[in-house]
């Protein structure tokens, strides 16, 4: 299965966000997502095995319990695939960058020359 198939799928991508923040079991994944998405946990199961499959995730034993965590390797696959592609937004996320300082700066200057209590007969 491709990357993007696997990363297509709402529920796949919100596992990987679990699994970002730190190990977690099966169990606890399942808690979730159930809750999030209404799914029953055999699905759960299945996009988890997806991921294991895929190479996003890895699983280990504890006991009874599955460990999963997220695999960083077809993210960083995914990255220099995307990196060709990063030209179209850098710049445009590069001048906003630019406009929310210029706007920050704009903001504390008028704070400081439009406060009332501000008594400017003094120097």
């Amino acid at each position: 299965m491709h990357a993007f198939d696997v990363l297509g799928d709402p529920v796949r991508r919100r596992i990987l966000e679990l699994l970002a923040q730190g190990e977690r079991s099966a169990g606890g994944v399942c808690a979730v997502i159930q809750d999030e998405f209404g799914i029953s946990q055999p699905a759960v199961s299945q996009h988890l095995r997806v991921l294991r499959d895929s190479g996003f995730a890895t699983v280990r034993p504890q006991g009874s319990r599955r460990l999963y965590t997220v695999d960083p390797a077809p993210l960083r696959e995914v990255d220099q695939w995307l990196e060709g592609f990063r030209r179209f937004w850098t710049p445009a996320l590069d001048a906003l960058a630019t406009e929310l300082a210029r706007g920050r700066r704009e903001r504390r200057t008028h704070r400081t020359t439009d406060d009332p209590t501000q008594d400017r007969s003094t120097p």
